[in-house]
């Protein structure tokens, strides 16, 4: 599954190729990929058609682009935005209409004519392409954000948010995220630490591989009781939280097999820079800085696994989670 770093790296790749475009024609070439959309695929396309993408936009995981539909007044607001989910093996790539289509393309969008600054033109197509099928395209309903903060990360911030996204909370990229409020959630819980950090309700887009490498950088356990973190904690684990992403954002994201690329059909690389995460038995590097021969572990979590310095770690006594 893409994490926020890779979703954010097709955004900007969206927000550069797509934004400002019309949608000349759309075709569904597997109604399974638009099974999210309950008008079904006729009433995606009639809807896409002659519609512009005013922007992209990010809220965690969730991407959508908002769309002003053909008759619409250009000074009134979005009414509604499709939204893309990558699912396991999604990617939206942007391409020449003379290139083959992909093996696994599902959803064909034609662009207008656009050019970049220096004048060359812009790619003609964007495609949904899915090998897996379990992520899809849709329309959703935009509606105003509770706190009239934008919806989302984006070029032109609108304080809405589709109705689909609206449950999630912000994530710590988001210029409208709260570290205040961030912390006081933390404390009323009752629950593992990076439970918490996996909790789209309190804090979204922070999945298994940057939980780990940001308690990791922290120095803090992922068991640990979020009842008793301090804010000087709080603060450090979000600080690395923001600079894993950031550092995730610059290599293009975490790519462990061929499914994940951005909209250019680039792999990213910061896999090759992960501390802890799928690192068993290999040294901590910030113990083996130190002259320490400490090996990172590798513990079963939710169905997935927790990887952790013992050293740099270690679990604590009320270590439940």
């Amino acid at each position: 599954m893409p994490e926020l770093p890779e979703v954010e790296v097709v955004r900007r790749g969206l927000a550069r190729w797509v934004r400002g475009r019309s949608i000349k024609t759309a075709e569904v070439l597997d109604a399974r990929s638009v099974r999210r959309h309950a008008a079904g695929a006729e009433d995606l396309r009639a809807n896409l058609e002659g519609a512009v993408v005013l922007d992209a936009v990010r809220r965690g995981k969730f991407l959508w682009m908002p769309l002003r539909g053909e008759g619409e007044q250009p000074t009134a607001p979005p009414t509604q935005a499709l939204m893309a989910h990558l699912g396991m093996s999604g990617q939206l790539l942007v391409e020449d209409s003379h290139q083959p289509d992909e093996k696994h393309l599902k959803v064909r969008l034609v662009l207008g004519e656009a050019h970049d600054a220096d004048g060359t033109p812009l790619p003609a197509e964007l495609r949904f392409v899915d090998q897996r099928i379990f992520g899809g395209v849709f329309l959703s309903r935009l509606v105003p954000t509770p706190d009239g903060q934008p919806g989302g990360l984006a070029e032109t911030p609108l304080p809405l948010v589709p109705e689909e996204a609206a449950h999630i909370a912000r994530d710590p990229l988001d210029p409208a995220f709260s570290r205040d409020a961030f912390h006081a959630a933390l404390r009323r819980r009752k629950t593992g630490l990076k439970r918490a950090l996996l909790d789209q309700g309190l804090v979204s887009g922070i999945g298994n591989i940057y939980a780990d490498e940001a308690l990791w950088a922290a120095r803090l356990h992922y068991a640990r009781a979020t009842d008793t973190i301090r804010r000087p904690e709080t603060e450090r684990l979000l600080d690395a939280v923001q600079d894993v992403m950031a550092r995730a954002l610059d290599a293009g994201g975490t790519s462990f097999d061929s499914l994940y690329v951005n909209v250019n059909g680039a792999s990213g690389y910061f896999a090759r820079s992960l501390n802890a995460y799928g690192r068993e038995a290999l040294p901590c590097p910030r113990c083996e800085e130190q002259g320490l021969a400490t090996l990172i572990r590798r513990e079963s979590f939710m169905n997935r696994s927790s990887y952790t310095c013992p050293v740099c770690q270690p679990r604590p006594r009320n270590g439940r989670w």
